[in-house]
């Protein structure tokens, strides 16, 4: 146990001084700011641990030399910067960092970022306005969910699956005025029928809040996010209800990026470990371990994530797993009259909790 813990201090220490060699580039715009953070190999997988203030990374791009880029691009009203008035100029001030554990644990790097912007002329301070202010509403978020086509360049154009390959599900949700949001896929199942009624068979492919099981009966995993109000399960296709129009429901949760917990998590299967992963945090993979028993709903906290509207059920199809890719017969390709039967509701509008996806 000892041997285990100065290793991890280790590690954690190298991480901090790869980090603390990275090249950044900030890039202060009139209404926002976007940064550039170039990163070693080794980081890549730990990207989830970078943050501009309060938020997580926009995108990360892995270059051909192994390399990360990410980027950061979000308002100045946004990930808490501070915000300073000095003379003709508004000053935004914030800290990019790394964090290989999570809050309270002390930040493991840390660099100011600050943006300075010529004041409007005809800026008016807030309090003086009384219809200025940021909105914090926080019912009306926009979920989306489709299949993606092999490349993940864009929507699939075909509901046509061969048994055995894989489909991209890709799901989102609008962040609009809301402070950043991390998308989790808490259950999913397969039915042969649009809605799920009681007594409608299914074949779970996510559930115990957030945990892949067909990660472990085949090859499915999720992966790295492009984006913390983005997920893609990439999905390999099964034999359940094989010929027929099968739909993908899930339950989709917005939730605060900065309180992952067993209840609100997501997790696959490492064949090659044989041990259950975290993926917006490799570190934290222990969340994972109830993913073999049962994992337990968080105690209710403050009322601004125990909100409802933080959730919405989702459908993609009707998609049809065939065994042999010349089968053609019963082809449905996505055109002008059939987009939204296979999206299946892509873009729905959270009006609250609609509970489990299945019983």
């Amino acid at each position: 146990m000892v041997t285990h813990l100065y290793l991890g201090v280790i590690l954690l220490a190298g991480f901090a001084a790869t980090v603390a060699n990275a090249d950044i580039k900030v890039d202060c715009g009139k209404d926002s700011v976007s940064v550039t953070w170039r990163i070693n190999p080794e980081m890549v997988p730990y990207a989830s641990r970078l943050f501009l203030g309060s938020c997580m990374p926009s995108n990360l791009h892995v270059l051909p030399t192994g390399q990360g880029e990410v980027t950061f691009h979000y308002q100045y009203n946004e990930c808490k910067m501070k915000k300073l008035l000095k003379g003709k100029h508004i000053i935004y001030q914030t800290e990019m960092s790394y964090r290989p554990q999570a809050k309270p644990k002390p930040a493991a790097f840390v660099q100011p970022i600050k943006c300075v912007i010529k004041r409007p002329g005809d800026w008016v301070p807030h309090f003086l306005n009384p219809g200025s202010g940021l909105s914090e509403g926080r019912s009306g978020l926009v979920f989306h969910m489709a299949l993606l086509n092999e490349q993940m360049t864009g929507i699939a154009k075909t509901n046509i699956i061969t048994l055995g390959s894989f489909m991209p599900i890709w799901a989102a949700v609008e962040q609009k005025s809301h402070q950043p949001l991390l998308l989790l896929m808490e259950e999913c199942v397969a039915a042969t029928t649009a809605e799920l009624q009681y007594g409608s068979q299914v074949y779970p492919l996510i559930s115990n809040k957030g945990c892949l099981l067909e990660s472990v009966r085949g090859n499915s995993k999720f992966l790295p996010r492009y984006h913390t109000s983005a997920i893609i399960l990439y999905l390999q296709s099964f034999k359940f209800g094989l010929g027929e129009e099968v739909y993908i429901h899930c339950k989709l949760v917005a939730w605060d990026p900065e309180s992952l917990d067993e209840s609100k998590k997501t997790c696959h299967f490492v064949k090659e470990t044989e041990s259950w992963e975290l993926l917006d945090d490799p570190l934290q993979s222990s969340l994972c371990s109830c993913c073999e028993s049962t994992c337990k709903s968080r105690a209710k906290r403050g009322v601004h994530w125990a909100s409802g509207s933080l959730s919405h059920n989702s459908v993609v199809g009707p998609l049809i797993i065939v065994e042999r890719p010349d089968l053609k017969a019963n082809s449905t390709s996505v055109g002008s009259a059939s987009a939204a039967d296979v999206q299946m509701k892509s873009s729905v509008q959270a009006d609250g909790d609609s509970g489990p996806v299945a019983d």
